[in-house]
Parts: structure tokens; sequence; C-alpha cells
């Protein structure tokens, strides 16, 4: 059975990060794919939030076709390498939106969350309280205004993160059903 592609899309600041490692820390049929940027690791940043890149290493990856997905976001190249996890596991793909289009693209059948915060005041106060510059903030902010509309319209679900351990359980939930469903369909 080929593996379900779960892919968790959101704005910047709306805890992506943070819930994905949730899931994947309690739920061992999980593999989280790990994404290539060529943007500077962020002070406090983990090692291995990114496979941190040139911009020419990332550009000959994209010559030699090795990402499902890549985008160009707010001057930074992102992308998500062909995934190749483990027998038995479920991948999970934590990216921007038009990665999220790209991959829908390739993989009609992979299950779309997107994430929103509970607000623009409090995605503010977390992408500035992740470190992220006053501009970049600004973009971010005016870049989810802009993507939310199409993010709900293309997402299987939508899940607000106001409240952490609620959030990580709902998408446990939607990630079991949708599990159960395709199980019981074959």
């Amino acid at each position: 059975m080929d593996p379900l592609v779960v892919i968790v899309s959101g704005p910047g600041g709306v805890g992506k990060g943070t819930i994905v490692s949730a899931l994947v820390h309690r739920d061992e049929r999980l593999w989280l794919s790990r994404s290539w940027t060529t943007r500077a690791q962020r002070e406090g940043e983990a090692d291995d939030a990114y496979v941190f890149t040139s911009r020419d290493d990332f550009e000959a990856h994209i010559n030699r076709d090795g990402f499902l997905e890549w985008t160009d976001f707010l001057g930074n190249l992102y992308g998500t390498p062909l995934p190749e996890p483990p027998p038995g596991r479920d991948v999970v793909l934590e990216i921007e939106l038009q990665g999220a289009k790209q991959v829908r693209e390739r993989n009609p059948d992979a299950l779309l969350i997107f994430v929103l915060p509970p607000s623009r005041e409090e995605q503010q106060v977390r992408l500035t309280g992740r470190g992220d510059p006053p501009n970049k903030v600004l973009e971010r902010l005016r870049k989810a205004e802009e993507e939310e509309p199409e993010g709900r319209e293309l997402a299987d679900h939508v899940v607000v993160n106001d409240d952490l351990e609620r959030t990580i359980a709902e998408m446990a939930g939607i990630i079991d059903r949708e599990r159960l469903s395709r199980s019981s369909t074959r």
C-alpha cells in the first residue's frame, strides 16, 4: 500500500513546525520529509529544522529533478526532496502553499491540512517571537492575507491553531480517519 502523504501548510507563524514535530513524535507511523532552504538559519533555530543550503546547491538539485516541489518564497528557495520514507511509514510534508499546490498536482490523493492562526495579531506576535525581523514579519503577514482564501479552498481540512494540544489532537484524528478511510476502500 502506498504511503499516505500528509501536507501541513499555512502561513508563517501558525506553528506548523511545532505541530508537525509533535505529530511525528507521537505517531511512529509518520515520517517527516525534511525541506531544503536557501534562507539563513534563524538564531536559536534547530539545525535540523531544514537542510540549509546554498542557492547553487539548491539549483543543482532542481536541475537533477530532485525535488517533489520547490518555490521561491520572499526571495529564498524552499523545496521538498523526493521522499523516501522507511517501509510502512506515511510521509508528512511541512510546506508553503505554493509547494502544497505542486504536490497536489503530482499526487492528487495527498491529504492537505491548512493551519491558520487564531488572528493576524497573534500571528504577528509569533513571527516576532521567533526572531523574524520587522520587515519580514510584515511581508509574511501580507503573504498570509493573500494566500489564506486559496489555502482554505485547496485544503481537505482547515485547522485553527488557537490551542496547541487541541490542534495536535485534531490533526492526529484527521490523519487516523484518513488512514481508516483509505484502508477500507482497498
